[in-house]
């Protein structure tokens, strides 16, 4: 049984409009609402609703729907009908009379109100109740796909395969609150659409525009149409490390993809480090979605190499999901309240405002969430011009939340940002968040009992990689917390202190350098910051030794590259001389080398010497020339640490050397060819290698003749090579299209304080 009481008027009349097109077979006409008009639908034409049960003429929809769980349909709840009902029938309006309900229908009654529409001259009259209603969402999953908000008024382990719900249980558990309050938008539709055609979509968008409900939808009809695994993953060697080519049917949901609140260059690097992996889990038939905020992406797509999966190029499948409609946000903020938990008093007080609330250009779904929420409007006026400052100011005004906070959520909160919004349960500690809680004036076990009263509305305990975990209840309480860090340098030092150098290195720069969201680390506690740099020798995401130290190595480069000034340099290369020599040698794929970039920064600062600079631009030399890595004639930046006339020198030498070898290169690289990977996977590096070439020598007709030859052997070699994978039968979640029209006189909002 599903819980539609709780769906509102105009969800309802949606759910049966969804009905009559996936269950009766049929496209209605219209659906209208205003109070004299008798009918909520219709459609003509000819409809067997069973073998030798057919009816023929024109049929018209009513939607009764009622608030009270108990109600039970009564001939005098269509009092008000009968006379519109004679008067459609007298212009030849009504042939079949179809009343569609979420009360209960019994034998008796249904016996009555058709005695009732007889006699106002309808030839035939069809009722359809809760049970009949419950039990087409029950047993129709492409219905459900299409009003995704059933899966939150029902029991998903009714409603999922045994297996499917076993397997998402951890994530869809803790999503089915919010799956209650889902609204089906243009950009869901959209989303749908590439997930069927590639497999693949990013959604992205500003903070709180939805692309986790959306995302959320999406996994919630893998599982139910397709009994797909849900896997919500936060990082890419996750992804990796949980595929499973012989389970095909495998939906991955990575949130935050680039980064929670600012960008994460290390995410962006491990995502090229499996982007091949990715294709291959793509054509086996896994389905993966990728949310983003929008700033974030498009500081990602800077490092991504979009030429390894060119998806990332495609409009159709990076959805930027924060243009609503008014209708849909009407129906959002109905949603929220609706099911939120304000008192009723609370309800019947703002309901004249509501659509002054969606109307408003700031609105995002997080006003409704919050709105409907008692700790967010403690202290709201139920005036047009304050609730228009709840909307206009959400920032400041979830400042001033936090602010009002005691110590111990506080102190609870900064816990969860010290361990970048993933808390794990239960909190274990070590000895500097010890201290940094203690400084705070709050403790562990204060902190828990803290948690345990913010739940539901600042922070909530979610299943994340297999992990129970405290996160923040939307990443927007993190990034006020980040601005509560910046107005209190006292907060600021305890923060220092307290977090990993890992989770440090990704929320601070050192120095304005641009990074939005950023938490800023002033001059005054540049010593702090270059003594908790040293203590990093090994990063916790690996587990061998020799991929620590190298993970260490590589977010200390990028971190020193993007978000430190050229002060904070100059104090940490006078406490690091040796680094200089280390950046300037660096090793292969300098496309993805920490040691490249950040020499690059350092020439464009003027701290690199003319020695140190000629090293590198020697290093990056005999690679271009000998083949191994053609980098330095393909990327600007590197471009610009070369002199004018040692640029043109290598690109002599490239043509008088490597050009005529051109072909032993190409056979060195099949020679080392692992049948492990893919052919085309193995060749990937040296067909970018080529592609540089024919750029750099397009106006040289003999150059070119030569690159297109060993081109073409290459492809030749990697279709030889390449191993035949199964055919897999391409899955589809349907088509999911969207209500969104006009509702004439009445109000989404009629019926939210019944």
């Amino acid at each position: 049984m599903y819980e539609l009481h709780r769906l509102g008027w105009n969800s309802f009349q949606q759910l049966c409009q969804t009905i009559c097109r996936e269950v009766l077979g049929q496209t209605v006409e219209s659906f209208l609402d205003s109070n004299d008009a008798g009918k909520d639908g219709a459609f003509a034409g000819t409809w067997t609703r069973a073998p030798g049960e057919s009816y023929t003429g024109r049929f018209v929809i009513q939607c009764k729907f009622t608030a009270r769980a108990d109600q039970n349909l009564k001939p005098s709840d269509l009092k008000d009908e009968l006379e519109k009902v004679r008067k459609l029938v007298a212009t030849d309006q009504c042939d079949v009379y179809v009343l569609m309900t979420n009360a209960g229908v019994s034998g008796a009654q249904t016996a009555k109100v058709k005695v009732l529409l007889a006699q106002a001259g309808v030839k035939h009259v069809l009722i359809f109740g809760s049970t009949w209603i419950n039990q087409q969402v029950s047993e129709r999953k492409n219905l459900r796909m299409h009003v995704p908000r059933m899966y939150g008024l029902g029991d998903l382990s009714q409603i999922l395969d045994e297996r499917a719900y076993t397997q998402a249980r951890a994530v869809l558990d803790s999503m089915r609150e919010d799956l209650a309050k889902v609204v089906i938008t243009a950009s869901y539709a959209k989303a749908v659409e590439a997930l069927n055609k590639h497999s693949f979509v990013m959604l992205i968008g500003e903070p709180a525009a939805g692309k986790t409900t959306i995302a959320s939808m999406l996994a919630m009809a893998a599982a139910d149409k397709w009994g797909s695994s849900v896997l919500k993953l936060s990082d890419p060697a996750k992804l990796e490390e949980r595929w499973n080519p012989e389970e095909p049917s495998q939906f991955f949901w990575v949130d935050d993809a680039f980064g929670i609140m600012q960008y994460e260059s290390s995410l962006a690097h491990s995502w090229n480090h499996i982007l091949p992996q990715v294709r291959a889990m793509l054509r086996q038939g896994a389905k993966i979605v990728m949310t983003s905020r929008d700033y974030i992406y498009k500081r990602a797509r800077r490092d991504l190499k979009e030429g390894a999966f060119p998806l990332f190029n495609e409009s159709q499948v990076v959805i930027d999901v924060h243009d609503l409609s008014i209708q849909e946000k009407q129906q959002i903020l109905y949603n929220h309240l609706k099911l939120g938990s304000q008192s009723p008093e609370f309800i019947t007080t703002i309901k004249p405002h509501l659509e002054f609330l969606a109307a408003h250009t700031r609105f995002i779904p997080e006003i409704a969430r919050r709105l409907a929420d008692p700790a967010f409007t403690k202290r709201l006026h139920m005036t047009e011009y304050h609730l228009g400052q709840f909307v206009q100011k959400r920032e400041q005004l979830l400042q001033e939340v936090l602010d009002g906070l005691d110590k111990e959520s506080k102190a609870a909160l900064a816990l969860i940002y010290m361990k970048k919004d993933h808390l794990e349960s239960p909190i274990s500690l070590q000895e500097s968040e010890e201290l940094a809680l203690q400084r705070m004036g709050s403790s562990l076990g204060q902190c828990i009992t803290a948690l345990e009263s913010l739940s539901g509305s600042l922070v909530v305990h979610q299943n994340v990689d297999g992990d129970s975990v405290w996160r923040f209840k939307h990443p927007t309480i993190g990034d006020a917390f980040a601005s509560a860090l910046t107005r209190s340098p006292e907060l600021l030092g305890v923060f220092l202190r307290g977090s990993s150098t890992e989770n440090l290195i990704e929320q601070v720069t050192c120095g304005d350098v641009g990074v939005e969201r950023a938490v800023i680390v002033p001059r005054s506690l540049y010593p702090q910051m270059i003594a908790r740099l040293a203590e990093f020798t090994a990063s916790e995401k690996y587990k061998s030794q020799h991929l620590a130290i190298w993970g260490a190595k590589w977010s200390l480069h990028s971190f020193l590259t993007r978000r430190c000034s050229k002060e904070f340099l100059v104090l940490y290369l006078e406490a690091n001389p040796e680094l200089v020599t280390k950046v300037c040698s660096p090793g292969l794929y300098l496309n993805s080398s920490s040691e490249v970039r950040l020499a690059v920064r350092l020439h464009v600062l003027g701290l690199l010497s003319e020695v140190s600079r000629k090293a590198f631009v020697e290093v990056l030399s005999t690679y271009a020339v000998s083949g191994e890595d053609l980098y330095a004639l393909d990327d600007e930046e590197v471009r610009g640490v070369f002199t004018d006339v040692e640029f043109e020198a290598l690109i002599t030498k490239v043509r008088e050397e490597l050009l005529p070898r051109l072909g032993r290169v190409r056979e060195r690289e099949q020679d080392a060819y692992s049948p492990d990977v893919p052919a085309d996977e193995h060749m990937e590096h040296m067909l970018d290698g080529f592609k540089t070439l024919k750029d750099r020598f397009g106006d040289d007709a003999e150059a070119v003749q030569v690159i297109e030859c060993e081109i073409g052997r290459a492809k030749d070699w990697i279709s030889e090579n390449d191993r035949e994978r199964p055919e897999r039968a391409p899955r589809s979640l349907g088509t999911a299209g969207t209500v969104d029209r006009g509702h004439g006189s009445r109000s989404i909002f009629d019926d939210i304080d019944a």
